[in-house]
């Protein structure tokens, strides 16, 4: 039965550990994948760790009263997001993951692979949907509303941001988050490349707020308290 109390707040620096333990066990096609990798962090290392780190502004949690227990993380422009990364997320991880051979040999290669590849983030038509984001959430949380709160939480931050649509990929295998995506509106978008069957791309467009007033983001600038 899933669990109805729970409220959505910013992240906070504390968080850090029940998101990764979030992440980690929702990483295997929405599965467990704790002992699937030689490290339980490299999951989180690659889809949550980033995005606190380099976009805290735009991570909020689902929080049970005791911990975090869901989150939505991302950022409102991609390219952006994939320079920092290169600039500062690989820098504070130097040593963790030895680079892989190429082309890998093994499915944990091609996962650190995609660490030293954020360039792979971006592609033709992105100025359409520059957002993306994660979502995870522990199982019992899961099918009581709180995915489309998250989701909402975030489409406000990045409309308000200046981003005009927002996109995620999604492994193809999972049906469930297939459908969950489709149910909020997002739409399949032609940028995968030829031949791919692994990941498919969805995309919606935001609101932007009546309000809004373009200013600028230091994200590729040290600053973050985590720097």
């Amino acid at each position: 039965m899933a669990q109805t109390t729970a409220t959505i707040r910013p992240y906070r620096a504390e968080d850090l550990a029940a998101v990764y333990d979030v992440c980690v066990r929702t990483a295997d096609v929405g599965g467990d994948a704790r002992g699937k990798y030689h490290s339980d962090d490299l999951m989180p290392d690659l889809f949550a760790g980033p995005y606190v780190f380099l976009e805290p502004d735009f991570a909020f949690v689902l929080d049970d009263g005791q911990r975090a227990v869901g989150y939505v993380i991302g950022t409102p422009d991609t390219a952006a997001f994939a320079r920092a990364y290169r600039a500062r997320w690989i820098r504070r991880l130097a040593g963790r993951y030895q680079v892989p051979p190429d082309p890998p040999t093994s499915q944990e290669e091609e996962m650190i692979a995609l660490h030293y590849q954020p360039e792979r983030l971006v592609w033709p038509g992105l100025e359409q949907y520059p957002a993306h984001l994660h979502i995870d959430m522990l199982p019992p949380f899961q099918g009581a509303g709180h995915g489309r709160a998250l989701m909402e939480t975030f489409y406000a931050a990045a409309a308000q941001a200046g981003a005009a649509g927002v996109h995620v990929t999604v492994t193809t295998a999972n049906t469930r988050a297939l459908g969950f995506y489709h149910r909020l509106g997002f739409r399949p978008l032609e940028v995968a490349e030829p031949g791919e069957t692994t990941v498919t791309y969805l995309g919606r467009a935001l609101l932007r707020p009546r309000t809004w007033n373009p200013g600028s983001r230091a994200l590729e600038s040290p600053g973050s308290p985590l720097s």
